[in-house]
């Protein structure tokens, strides 16, 4: 990934990008939490006409539309996987959501980008491995763009930059 990555407590309904990720459900319907502040940010009708028009979006797959009322040009809806335990293909569906967001995003010409921190929230992935499968998605993105996870909670913000302190050393090499 050229570009850079930053982890930032704000809302992403105000961060100030191309474009913004919204934690999707594969039916793209209005719902709660990040996708439910997107949806009221953006203008949920004209966002819901938007989206019955794609229709459907499977699980680690990404769409776009635009941003209506937002700062950001656009929303890419991204489909995490709901956790079952990690037995069910969860970490290669969430690392594909970051990487198919990213790839709709830079079709567009989008050159940068801020992601909730996908399947989190209400579709139980523990935090501390969907921190790990998003950095490593991103860092391993093919596509050249400015990167922010934007978080609300201090925990989440915490872990996530411990995280990704951790693998810039190990990505970097031994002096």
């Amino acid at each position: 990934m050229a570009g850079t990555l930053r982890i930032r407590k704000q809302s992403i309904t105000e961060m100030d990008v191309d474009c913004i990720v919204n934690a999707a459900n594969s039916q793209l319907r209005h719902g709660g939490g990040v996708c439910g502040a997107i949806f009221a940010a953006a203008g949920a009708r004209e966002l819901q006409t938007a989206c019955d028009a794609l229709g459907h979006c499977p699980t680690g797959e990404a769409v776009i539309t635009p941003g209506f009322k937002l700062k950001a040009k656009y929303i890419v809806h991204a489909v995490g996987p709901i956790w079952q335990g990690g037995s069910h293909n969860e970490e290669t569906l969430l690392y594909s959501c970051y990487q198919n967001a990213m790839k709709v995003a830079c079709a567009k010409g989008c050159r940068s980008i801020a992601f909730p921190l996908i399947s989190s929230g209400i579709y139980g992935y523990p935090v501390k491995e969907a921190w790990r499968a998003a950095i490593k998605a991103i860092q391993e993105s093919p596509y050249e763009m400015d990167v922010t996870i934007a978080v609300i909670d201090d925990r989440a913000l915490q872990l996530g930059t411990s995280i990704l302190s951790q693998e810039a050393k190990t990505a970097s090499p031994a002096r």
